[in-house]
């Protein structure tokens, strides 16, 4: 049998994010999302006080903790996602939180563009969410400052027989909830473009941490790397 993945409306997407805002958390425990999985992450974009960070697909803002530790209270955090469910509940941590270096935007992270370069950009548990995916790491990766660095985390099926196996579960089960496609590999998008390229893998080979950095060299050489990014479509 074939398993297939068809792409979503972001009109439906939205509505669906704005349906599960509220069990966001217990996703992160019905998946058995390491516990470490979002402070690694955070660590991987090599960060110092007072710099720029951007979050795509930021939620509720379940990372903001850990970008806000890195960057400190002089540094900015970034959040963009296209539901106003979860960003409400995002808004509502930084107001209790009192944190007033968090800005957040309700739009297409393919449209968004940033007040300022950025040192960093996590894609937190979103880039399979996206079917433009390819266009949303473009638009990022043109904001990025020479030596910033791209951390995509996310889930994926882990190698070999196990992969094969739960791949129709895993189809059935994104289709009915979180949306996101099992088929794409992140890390590849990634690898293309980046220098210092780097993944680590969790629970078996099911969750992942990539990195990359946008070298002087890549940024001198961004036609290149565009070029090969729309290759991959």
């Amino acid at each position: 049998m074939t398993y297939q993945w068809v792409d979503y409306e972001p009109a439906f997407i939205e509505e669906r994010y704005d349906r599960i805002a509220s069990l966001i958390a217990l996703f992160d425990w019905l998946l058995f999302v390491p516990p470490q999985l979002r402070r690694r992450a955070a660590d991987r974009l090599a960060l110092k006080p007072g710099d720029r960070v951007l979050e795509i697909g930021c939620g509720t803002g379940r990372n903001f903790p850990y970008l806000r530790s890195v960057v400190g209270e002089t540094g900015m955090v970034y959040g963009v996602d296209l539901s106003a469910g979860m960003l409400r509940r995002a808004r509502d941590l930084c107001a209790r939180e009192g944190w007033n270096n968090v800005e957040l935007t309700q739009c297409d992270a393919a449209q968004y563009i940033a007040r300022e370069p950025l040192d960093g950009i996590l894609f937190g548990l979103s880039y399979n969410t996206m079917p433009h995916h390819l266009t949303v790491l473009q638009n990022a990766w043109k904001q990025l400052r020479p030596g910033g660095r791209v951390v995509i985390v996310d889930g994926k099926l882990p190698p070999g027989f196990g992969g094969n196996l739960v791949l129709p579960f895993s189809v059935w089960l994104m289709k009915r909830t979180l949306l996101g496609n099992p088929y794409i590999k992140p890390w590849n998008d990634l690898a293309k473009i980046a220098d210092d390229f780097a993944m680590e893998e969790f629970l078996f080979g099911s969750y992942y941490v990539a990195r990359g950095t946008k070298s002087e060299r890549a940024y001198n050489d961004f036609d290149q790397s565009e070029a090969r990014l729309m290759a991959a479509e």
